[in-house]
């Protein structure tokens, strides 16, 4: 990345790395590398690269397909599942076109029923993700991730051994380090960028295929970003608030333009894509790097997790670490776990003395009137 861009210029590349990615998607394909495409942030992305394979986040985001989807599916399910079967169904994504194998996993009960319909036109693996963080789920876990490997190898005719694994184990623990510490000069006060800004850089990362280069041009980012807002004029400070609930990327963006629009600025994200993705390492000196791997990834916290301590955990840290004046929950419609939890959420953010304020939506633009006048209020009363 070149550091003579201005630095909106370089918020953009991250923002358009999606689409950019398209046509490097092709290419990888005429070289006959293998493509896993996954959905969720349990997939346990090292054991894919282990076999040379690239990962990617499959389209989930838009409304543009849920119509199609819905010819299947009911009107009343989450939207991201429709979203996620419409785009699968059309052959409107072309990661999905593209991605050898799509992995599934068991955490909500429409992710589950959806992979049943997905099989029926594409080759899907379903891993097997308990729902608790006991010692003997994670036993349960390590055996899935073991599973998994051995289809990997005997579907690719390929063999993944421990060198490989430890070293994709290495440079995927180096991008969420580099990620970590970017989202962390969000800790200034005033916040040096917006959070949208912040979003465009976390889940465009997640579509730069070259996982050993992109810690390097993480590390660029946050160097020019943070010479500029110290040597520069400070930008205007914002009230500073952390997002919580289900994933924001997409549609559901409208919620932190409405934040951004009334005075306030995400300055966190603890939900899918943001904190929660990179706050914790695998261990890379672990005797048994498979145990390792699926205790990094089991011990995410997420509402399909009974109880969900380590989302408490980590949100209590971040409340403390960013300053946090303000709490949004967004949930989506028929998410049923995340939408029951926000009562938990909601008493242990006021225990803390903090205003919160859980909003329900969908992928549609019909309720932004709505949402900006709720999150206007909110912020006022800050």
């Amino acid at each position: 990345m070149e550091l003579v861009k201005e630095l909106p210029e370089i918020f953009e590349e991250f923002a358009e790395q999606r689409q950019r990615s398209f046509l490097v998607m092709k290419e990888v394909k005429d070289k006959g590398i293998p493509v896993v495409g996954a959905y969720c942030t349990y997939f346990p992305q090292e054991i894919a690269m282990a076999m040379g394979a690239v990962t990617v986040g499959l389209c989930s985001t838009s409304d543009e397909t849920i119509p199609i989807a819905e010819k299947d599916l009911p009107k009343n399910l989450c939207p991201m599942v429709k979203a996620s079967y419409g785009f699968a169904v059309s052959d409107k994504c072309p990661f999905f076109y593209f991605s050898d194998v799509v992995v599934g996993e068991t955490t909500c009960d429409g992710k589950k029923k959806m992979y049943e319909l997905m099989k029926e036109f594409k080759n899907v693996y379903i891993m097997e993700l308990p729902n608790s963080q006991r010692a003997d789920s994670l036993e349960l876990w390590t055996k899935e991730i073991i599973r998994f490997k051995e289809y990997l190898e005997k579907t690719f005719n390929v063999e993944i051994t421990e060198e490989k694994v430890r070293h994709a184990v290495h440079v995927s623990n180096q991008g969420r380090i580099a990620l970590k510490k970017f989202y962390e000069v969000m800790k200034n006060d005033p916040a040096p960028m917006n959070g949208s800004q912040l979003f465009g850089v976390l889940y465009g990362s997640q579509f730069k295929f070259d996982k050993e280069k992109m810690p390097a041009e993480i590390d660029a980012l946050r160097e020019k970003l943070m010479k500029e807002y110290e040597e520069g004029e400070k930008p205007e400070r914002k009230k500073r608030i952390l997002l919580t609930g289900c994933p924001s990327s997409g549609a559901p963006m409208k919620v932190v333009k409405a934040i951004e629009e009334h005075g306030g600025n995400v300055v966190v994200y603890e939900n899918c894509g943001g904190a929660k993705s990179v706050d914790r390492l695998i261990d890379e000196d672990a005797e048994d790097i498979y145990k390792a791997i699926a205790e990094r990834y089991l011990a995410i916290g997420c509402s399909v997790m009974t109880p969900d301590n380590n989302r408490i955990e980590l949100m209590g840290r971040l409340l403390e670490e960013y300053n946090i004046e303000g709490v949004v929950e967004m949930t989506l419609q028929a998410c049923h776990t995340y939408n029951i939890e926000a009562k938990s959420i909601e008493k242990f953010v006021k225990s803390k003395g903090l205003p919160y304020i859980h909003v329900e939506t969908d992928y549609s633009q019909a309720d932004i009137g709505q949402l900006d006048t709720r999150i206007a209020a909110f912020l006022e009363m800050i």
